[in-house]
């Protein structure tokens, strides 16, 4: 989602004024992409970015993911055999919302190698790794010191939509939960937000948390956390997915956890050695069981959260959705290998 590549199509088709395309045109005029090199500091400048364990993997069907806008809607269309969903296992690394900041590492043509701040894990400390069409960020000075001096927006809807006005008239591009976004401006019904291209637009103010800067959400209870994850019951399992397009086991924990200001690491086998060890029988809501191989040894490979009367809630597999299920019950196999709190 470039915003201002989606106002001028607009604008191409008669759907906006030139007032609305003015506005979040005006900022800067710097291209997504151009410019940027190994070492610099980065923004995600789509609704979800997605990255790749390398460059080329990518079949015709997830071209969706691949543009500056993306269409989530019609990748996951493209996605809806399981055996297409599941050819993603192990080819996508993870993924990183409108507004991520990343670290870029590498640039080969038209990919860049990136690692995304705020997604803990061992293989990197700076962040995950991963590579994504170059396209799809944007070297943001004027977005980099709003981030860090500005009050910010949380989208707590599964999805919304940037608009060109505080009504919620000139719809421009859906986003994401748990995207942030510095604020510019508020009305009592809306909030205008600026984007890492340079633009701006507006979020309905009840599809967002507003926080002062350096402020952070007010830590959950364990049920806070469930009520989160409760939101994306029947969304269809997507490997590397941190967003309302899609989780895997792990980034829906994370994304959860994320939601309330809680930092947890971004894998399932980096999460189980993170946190409060819980035996079974001291099991609360909002803490999360660890699957690995038959009789709960050698590695993680997955993870639920559970929300009481012995059962749990989690993201699959390719050919199912979140779900809840006894999780005792679930595990035909015997892999239960322990439980974390993570709160």
């Amino acid at each position: 989602m470039n915003l201002r590549r989606t106002t001028v199509a607009l604008l191409a088709a008669g759907l906006v004024g030139a007032s609305a395309g003015t506005a979040a045109a005006a900022p800067h005029e710097a291209a997504q992409g151009h410019g940027i090199e190994a070492g610099d500091h980065a923004f995600v400048d789509v609704t979800t970015a997605t990255l790749w364990v390398e460059p080329g993997l990518d079949r015709p069907v997830d071209a969706p993911s691949l543009t500056n806008p993306v269409d989530l809607d019609q990748w996951n269309r493209n996605l809806a055999d399981t055996e297409t969903r599941r050819w993603l296992t192990g080819k996508l690394e993870t993924q990183a919302v409108l507004g991520s900041e990343v670290e870029v590492t590498e640039v080969d043509g038209d990919w860049a190698h990136v690692v995304v701040e705020g997604q803990d894990t061992p293989r990197d400390d700076r962040g995950y790794p991963g590579w994504m069409p170059v396209d799809q960020l944007v070297a943001g000075d004027r977005f980099d010191t709003l981030t860090d001096t500005r009050p910010w927006a949380q989208v707590t809807d599964d999805k919304t939509w940037l608009t060109g006005t505080p009504t919620g008239a000139q719809p421009l591009s859906e986003i994401s939960f748990n995207t942030r976004l510095p604020v510019l401006a508020e009305t009592p019904t809306a909030v205008r937000v600026a984007l890492p291209d340079g633009s701006h637009a507006w979020l309905e103010q009840d599809a967002v948390d507003v926080y002062g800067q350096g402020e952070q959400p007010a830590a959950p209870a364990g049920d806070d956390l469930v009520a989160t994850g409760k939101q994306f019951l029947g969304l269809r399992y997507l490997w590397a997915g941190v967003s309302a397009y899609g989780f895997d086991c792990s980034g829906f924990t994370y994304s959860v956890h994320r939601a309330h200001g809680v930092s947890i690491p971004r894998d399932s086998s980096a999460q189980a050695a993170y946190g409060q060890d819980v035996a079974v029988e001291d099991l609360q809501p909002g803490d999360l069981l660890f699957f690995a191989e038959p009789g709960g040894v050698g590695s993680v490979h997955h993870v639920g959260m559970y929300v009481g009367d012995g059962r749990m809630i989690h993201a699959p597999n390719a050919s199912e959705s979140v779900s809840i299920v006894d999780w005792q019950e679930w595990d035909t196999d015997d892999e239960f290998s322990g439980a974390k709190r993570m709160i």
